[in-house]
């Protein structure tokens, strides 16, 4: 059919669009997300299933409309009051409370813990999967206060903060906690002069002469979500680097002496706000031993790491299905974008990572349910967390650009949600140690900790038992492990990547996942380029696309 010539357009209208694509919205993302299905159920968390369905229509739904909102007007930080009082307090836009107030009661910050169960975790990973995709500022406090929760457990005086994080509640007042049915948890472990080097803090923590509790002068550079209503830090005690938790608000319900100097002007996870401090004596109770500060938290990073994976996997999987949304719907050259040859291996390409990157994290998240009752679980998760972290994250934003592109300049513009996706992804690759301290920290564990080295090298050896690609991949990864010293040092951002992309290999094929053949033979076998849309031409993209995206 031909173009309409001007003549035959209404007055004041000078041209007619063709067929464009529908809303994205509203969509049911548990139903388009297969990969996210057949997880939850390796991970056992099948009885969490009606939960995780009504969450995934929200997320897709009024969730999704709200994150716009949320970061389209940013929080903004007042010091004073009208009457020159200072108040410290951050100002959000209604959709941030709402966004949190809808996550806390569907269990993103804490399923786990008031709904224990085998699946758990699985389960409390696909609801923070699913709430990533639509709004990532947010994910913030919410894994904050997920993964403060084992940790304040353990101190007697600190339970009730801990039962109130994990409640699923939510009351933005800024009162003390005791007046709370749920709380959220913020962190500050960042100092000016030390970064990722903790042991570096300068902020003191001096025994109050009542013995309840310590007084905290100093700074942090990066104070995570500072209108929760405690923060877990990190301080000099007289033994030592210490874990403390400081009170937004005192029992009695006045101001804690700390001053926020300003928010952060970041590059994306906009709707949240991350703050500078300075302590003024602010008072603050001990968690775990004085000294034991890095210990005491190493739990807690774990869990926040796995929320990184987490939050990657989710980006990829969003930017992939608003591609392919786009791709399906959009005409080119006389037929649908997804059509042609090229935009299909490109889609398809995206298909392959995000489904591996989904079945990585979940997979991660069933090794954490299963730790407290299996070493060998708790092992393997100690170093696939880290080396995940490291790959997924690393992985995130060429992704996201690729799924920008395919949309062209429409994928630029706020109206889509690409690019606050493009802006969020390169976070979760610096939060929580950036690529070289997962990298380090996977040498660490396996030259330090017997058990890890013991369940990596079964896991390695279970793999190369399934494919000889993987049979290779494992024997090169045991030679340059072994090596040891500093050449080891030097590569192990090479060794990392390599084990990551084993670890997803393997779950993909024990999953039985159809696209397993696909991934091992594009990521270790040498069939791919250096760019996504590069895959070996007799793959068939057909079914990996329909897999990916419902019609």
């Amino acid at each position: 059919m031909s173009e309409p010539s001007a003549q035959d357009l209404p007055p004041f209208e000078t041209h007619r669009v063709g067929p464009v694509p529908p809303a994205f919205e509203p969509r049911d993302l548990w139903a388009d997300d297969i990969a996210l299905r057949e997880g939850v159920a390796r991970g056992g968390a099948d009885g969490y299933r009606d939960g995780l369905q009504g969450y995934a229509r929200l997320a897709g739904d009024e969730l999704y409309r709200l994150g716009f909102d949320a970061n389209r007007d940013r929080p903004r930080l007042r010091t004073h009051d009208r009457h020159g009082q200072r108040i410290d307090t951050v100002e959000f836009h209604p959709a941030y409370h709402r966004l949190m107030e809808l996550a806390k009661a569907h269990g993103v910050a804490g399923l786990s813990w008031h709904r224990p169960g085998a699946g758990a975790h699985v389960a409390r990973a696909a609801l923070s999967y699913l709430h990533h995709q639509v709004e990532a500022g947010t994910s913030c406090p919410l894994t904050m206060t997920h993964a403060a929760v084992p940790v304040l457990r353990r101190e007697p005086s600190l339970r009730d903060w801990a039962d109130k994080a994990a409640a699923p509640h939510y009351d933005p007042r800024d009162v003390a906690a005791s007046e709370k049915a749920g709380i959220t948890l913020g962190m500050g472990m960042t100092e000016k002069q030390g970064g990722s080097d903790v042991r570096a803090n300068a902020t003191t923590a001096t025994p109050l002469a009542s013995g309840d509790g310590y007084a905290l002068v100093g700074h942090k550079w990066f104070f995570s979500a500072p209108m929760s209503d405690g923060f877990l830090v990190l301080a000099q005690a007289p033994g030592g680097l210490t874990c403390l938790l400081m009170p937004r608000r005192l029992p009695d319900g006045a101001k804690n002496a700390f001053r926020l100097m300003r928010l952060k002007d970041k590059l994306g996870d906009w709707a949240n706000a991350s703050s500078e401090v300075e302590f003024c004596g602010a008072l603050a109770w001990r968690v775990g031993e004085e000294g034991r500060g890095v210990a005491t938290i190493i739990e807690m990073v774990m869990l926040t790491r796995l929320d990184c994976m987490l939050g990657a996997a989710a980006e990829v999987r969003m930017a992939l299905a608003q591609a392919l949304h786009h791709a399906r719907h959009r005409v080119a050259f006389g037929r649908p974008l997804a059509a042609h040859p090229l935009m299909a291996n490109v889609l398809a390409d995206l298909a392959i990572e995000s489904e591996a990157a989904t079945a990585l994290a979940l997979h991660v998240a069933a090794l954490v349910d299963a730790a407290p009752s299996d070493p060998h679980a708790a092992a393997l998760a100690r170093v696939a967390t880290a080396a995940g972290k490291y790959w997924l994250c690393r992985r995130a934003p060429a992704v996201v650009n690729e799924a920008q592109e395919c949309l062209g300049g429409a994928g630029y513009v706020e109206e889509s949600i690409l690019p606050r996706l493009y802006r969020q992804a390169p976070l979760n690759s610096i939060w929580e140690g950036s690529g070289n301290i997962q990298c380090l920290d996977v040498l660490r564990a396996l030259s330090r900790e017997p058990a890890c080295a013991q369940a990596l090298q079964a896991t390695l050896a279970r793999a190369a038992a399934r494919h000889p690609l993987l049979e290779h991949e494992a024997a090169r990864l045991g030679a340059g492990l072994a090596g040891g010293g500093e050449g080891v040092e030097a590569q192990a951002r090479a060794l990392v990547e390599r084990l990551a992309l084993v670890l997803q290999g393997a779950v993909l094929l024990e999953a039985g996942s159809p696209l397993a053949e696909a991934f091992l033979r594009s990521r270790l076998g040498g069939e791919h380029g250096q760019a996504l849309g590069t895959l070996p031409v007799d793959i068939d993209f057909g079914p990996i696309l329909a897999r990916a995206l419902p019609r």
